[in-house]
């Protein structure tokens, strides 16, 4: 059994109680009698930052569509923000679980349980996400945590003029916690089902009796089994943040993360003749005791802000981030003719990739006669490096075969006879331009165009084949959005993405590169006094140059692929009333292949539900003998998918799901949870790569927890 890594636990209560310390010696300076200067805040109408906390569940504003704190009926694009009491409401410890809620995002292949490596956002699956706008997905960090994350901003369609290479369905944007001069500490404790335990911390304070440094950090612990057989994990996370505001124009901060994460590879069961359910979702079809992967990352994200004058900054900063995934796992290859017999193949892993991402924004506001801008002009450099090498059994000569339906564990391992060490060393420049345009007190424009330049050499160590490739491309954005009325705006926008295709042809030539091509219209909705606000939008997207067979030697690609996809999507987030807090969506989306040199054109795209639907929501008791008794449920609904990337028969079932939840206030220094999930144990299954690799859900899962504010 995996066991949580006490000296780091250790080390992260040793750091809390100096910090503390520090806090405690600055508020007795203070009460003796020192003056006090606080720093300068900026404080919009509605008394929310872009990067800060939300007031429930309802957001008016967003730093990841524009790159600049803006109102987010302003911008004419379709955004969800999840905030922090949506994940402490649903007891939401990985990031990609806390998107169920926000409409039209379905999960996709999460590599084993070990990545967060695909979601799917308007049929589209992929990777991107970053950090207070910085990348996060380079090579292959675990999970992302939510004990540090604010909020979590979804923008739908293309998002490439300001992150530069990317799919055209949507992009993630984690807004971490900020430090605070208020000196705060909260513990928390979760266990649950399958003995999962976990313990958190959150502290934060000044530095400095002025309160111009100021503290952060957030740390977790936790491990524990699965309702999967063998299968365990064990995860040590911390990330301290400090800030120090140099004057009262210029603040500087500096973020680190560092995650440990010991988990069990798992491909999830096998479909059964094309049918998920026969086998038991608990059954584990690798082997026991073989399969644990350690995966490790750090990133420091050293950032600034400087105040030139009233109407123009200065922004930027650097982040590095590196990491490496080492272990062994046994994964399903193929099932035989006789539908029960599955071959599998040992794999051996030593991934290890290190990021280092610069960037440097100037933001202007300026008139030009009637006319007001907001200028963002940008530069951005990364260089990015990976090194995988991937060892495995070769099925056709070693079968290290399973009878699915009476698994018998315990052969001996197979031999590593297949090879492959692949470098890749790329490097990316980029300049962008964005300008936000009131042209009249209704009707604003938002426009700009990102050129990027992005060097990549990829080579194949163990074959020596190497395919070098070099790409220049732009990428435009425009979009308009009118105020209808004093609580309803219709906008329509136009949008460009590029992201290269990894590796060379059959001749050792780079791929042209996946250019998307988006179009939406909709309107925004600000409903009951401006406390529920909504967003509908009917999408266009396609996306070209997509990697396909080839035709002369299917073990070869070439990029000749299409894909659309078209469709409607709804969300919805506020606070309708006192007490009263809900999120969720509704989407329709009709993705398929359009051209391609193996799969039939209209073969649905992998893990993309037409129809979705997700629905949260929440009470808090306001007076009397219930006061601070917070009930609540929800309820996701996913319709029937493709379950594979060869357009075979075998689909994904639909399913729904119903949570409850329930917590309780006592004071303003404790609170209780209880949060049973999937609570009628329905088998479903959330996402698939192909017959042999399914990913069954969660069975009904009990998870009690308490918070206490020191």
């Amino acid at each position: 059994m995996l066991r949580p890594n006490f000296p780091a636990v250790t080390l992260t209560l040793a750091v809390i109680l100096a910090l503390q310390s520090v806090a405690q010696t600055t508020a007795e300076e203070q009460a003796a009698g020192e003056a006090v200067l606080l720093p300068e805040l900026a404080v919009t109408a509605a008394g929310e930052r872009a990067d800060g906390p939300v007031d429930g569940y309802r957001a008016t504003r967003s730093v990841s569509a524009t790159r600049t704190d803006t109102s987010i009926r302003e911008i004419p694009q379709s955004i969800s923000v999840v905030p922090r009491a949506v994940l402490d409401d649903t007891a939401a410890v990985r990031v990609d679980a806390a998107l169920d809620y926000v409409g039209g995002v379905a999960r996709g292949n999460n590599f084993g349980g070990q990545t967060l490596y695909e979601y799917n956002v308007r049929g589209f699956a992929t990777g991107e996400y970053y950090r207070n706008g910085f990348p996060l997905n380079r090579g292959y960090q675990g999970s992302p945590d939510t004990a540090a994350v604010e909020r979590l901003e979804v923008l739908r369609g293309p998002a490439s003029l300001l992150y530069g290479r990317g799919d055209p369905g949507g992009t993630l944007n984690i807004v971490t916690k900020q430090p605070m001069a208020e000196t705060s500490a909260v513990l928390g404790g979760l266990f649950g089902s399958h003995g999962f335990w976990r313990g958190t911390v959150d502290a934060a304070g000044a530095l400095r009796a002025d309160g111009s440094a100021s503290y952060r950090l957030n740390g977790a612990v936790e491990g524990g089994g699965s309702f999967r057989n063998h299968v365990e994990s064990s995860r040590q996370y911390l990330a301290p943040a400090f800030t120090w505001r140099v004057s009262p124009d210029t603040a500087i901060t500096l973020e680190s993360e560092f995650l440990h994460n010991d988990r069990t590879f798992d491909r999830g069961v096998v479909a059964y003749g094309n049918r998920p359910g026969v086998i038991p979702r608990d059954r584990f079809l690798g082997e026991p005791g073989v399969g644990t992967n350690r995966n490790t990352s750090g990133l420091g994200q050293l950032r600034f802000d400087h105040r030139i004058n009233n109407d123009w900054s200065l922004r930027g900063g650097v982040q590095y981030f590196g990491g490496n995934l080492e272990g062994r796992a046994v994964e399903p290859s193929s099932l035989l003719a006789d539908g029960r017999t599955l071959r599998r193949e040992l794999r051996g892993r030593e991934f290890a990739w290190n990021d280092l991402d610069v960037q440097l924004n100037l933001v202007g506001r300026f008139t030009t006669g009637p006319v007001s801008h907001t200028l963002l002009a940008g530069l951005e450099y990364e260089r990015y490096h990976n090194r995988e090498i991937l060892n495995r059994s070769n099925p056709g000569i070693s079968p290290f075969a399973i009878d699915i339906l009476s698994p018998a564990y315990g052969q001996r391992l197979p031999a590593l006879t297949r090879r492959s060490n692949t470098l890749e060393n790329s490097s990316n420049y980029a300049a962008y331009l964005q300008d936000q345009i009131s042209l009249t007190g209704r009707l604003k424009l938002v426009a700009g165009i990102r050129v990027e330049h992005f060097d990549q050499d990829f080579s194949q160590r163990s074959t020596g084949i190497a395919s070098p490739q070099t790409q220049t491309a732009a990428t435009p954005r425009v979009g308009l959005i009118y105020e209808l009325t004093g609580n309803v705006s219709a906008y329509a926008s136009y949008a460009q993405s590029f992201r290269p295709n990894r590796g060379g042809d059959i001749g050792g030539r780079s791929f042209a590169p996946e250019r998307g091509e988006a179009y939406e219209v909709g309107a925004k909705f600000d409903l009951f006094d401006d406390r529920l606000s909504a967003t509908a939008a009917l999408f266009h997207i396609t996306k070209a140059n997509v990697l396909t067979a080839n035709p002369a030697d299917t073990s070869y690609s070439i990029a000749a692929g299409e894909v659309r996809s078209r469709g409607f999507d709804l969300t919805l987030a506020g606070n309708p009333l006192p007490g009263w807090r809900m999120i969720g969506g509704y989407a329709y989306i009709d993705a398929e292949v359009t051209r391609d040199a193996a799969l039939r054109p209209g073969t649905r795209l992998l893990n993309v539900p037409r129809h979705s639907a997700s629905l949260l929501n929440v009470y808090e008791f306001q007076a009397g003998s219930l006061q601070g008794l917070g009930l609540g449920g929800g309820v996701n609904l996913v319709g029937s998918r493709a379950g594979d990337t060869v357009g075979s028969a075998f689909r994904l079932p639909a399913y729904a799901t119903v949570d409850l939840l329930a917590y309780y206030r006592i004071g303003d220094r404790v609170r209780l949870n209880l949060n049973v999930n999937n609570l009628f144990d329905r088998t479903y299954y959330d996402r698939s790569y192909s017959s042999v690799w399914v990913s069954p859900g969660a069975p009904l899962t009990l998870l009690g927890g308490v918070t206490i504010r020191l």
